[in-house]
């Protein structure tokens, strides 16, 4: 078929599917997109799907006011579906807040973060205190440029996650326990939905283990956890899968009735204490 001079088949596309388009873009791409026409001139400020990212910026005074730009043109009656920050610095600055609180007032389902830095961070609690996230992944990575390898650093959360609608929980490189302060937080408690855990380069501090216990868990990895972790222990009366590579655990124990598939890979001894536990064959 001929295409007609001057005809814009890109524009005739529905709301939804230019959005789902926009979201593999750069923010600014995106906003810059708004040239090409009429149609697309105030499109991006309905996407559902919102990308931050500081590395795209020489400054974080550029980047703050690329996201005051963003926010406070965005059409405040569309929620947003998913949001993906990638940031350095202190999860303190006010565009870090600024983010969080407008997805969480937006009614976000899912929610990227990787920090860029090279010291420990602390994630205190309104950062996470949404009713309707479903899908949370926080990953630590060194804030270098151009270095994408995750450093040895970790996120610190400082108190219970209260996400009563999360379903799936990725974290990389994260404090699980932290003695040394005092601090020996079950993070996941008030995630009565958390069904899927996924734990990378995780540790503790002034302990050699720590315990996972949740009623709804069906799915838990654990992977390439500190030398330091050396015990775990797992109650999860819904856990079906687990799987743990590498790292230097050495004794877990599980309260897994409903267990149907474990999967180890790693090095050294390996001793597995069970409770209720029926494998399938």
């Amino acid at each position: 078929m001929d295409v007609l001079e001057g005809d814009d088949r890109l524009s005739s596309l529905p709301d939804d599917l230019i959005h789902k388009i926009q979201s593999f873009l750069k923010i600014t791409d995106a906003i810059g997109n708004s040239v090409l026409s009429p149609r697309w001139r105030y499109i991006w400020t309905s996407m559902p799907y919102i990308t931050f990212s500081t590395e795209d910026f020489t400054t974080l005074r550029e980047f703050s006011k690329l996201v005051t730009h963003v926010l406070s043109r965005r059409n405040n009656l569309t929620e947003v579906h998913k949001v993906k920050l990638s940031f350095r610095g202190k999860a303190s600055q006010v565009f870090v807040k600024r983010i969080m609180n407008y997805a969480i007032s937006h009614n976000v389902q899912q929610l990227n973060v990787v920090c860029l830095h090279e010291k420990d961070i602390e994630l205190p609690l309104y950062l996470f205190s949404s009713q309707t996230l479903k899908h949370l992944s926080l990953t630590m990575q060194s804030g270098k440029p151009h270095m994408h390898i995750v450093c040895s650093h970790c996120i610190t959360p400082t108190s219970t996650w209260e996400l009563p609608a999360l379903t799936t929980l990725v974290l990389h490189s994260v404090t699980l326990c932290d003695n040394k302060a005092d601090k020996c937080i079950d993070i996941f408690l008030e995630c009565v939905n958390l069904k899927n855990l996924t734990l990378k380069r995780f540790k503790t501090n002034g302990s050699d283990g720590f315990s996972i216990s949740h009623p709804r868990l069906s799915n838990l990895t654990l992977e390439n956890g500190s030398f330091n972790v050396k015990d775990v222990n797992v109650v999860a009366p819904q856990l079906e899968n687990l799987t743990i590579r590498a790292g230097g655990i050495e004794h877990i124990m599980i309260s897994a009735p409903a267990l149907v598939s474990l999967l180890y890979s790693g090095y050294g001894s390996f001793h597995l204490s069970t409770d209720g536990v029926r494998l399938k064959e």
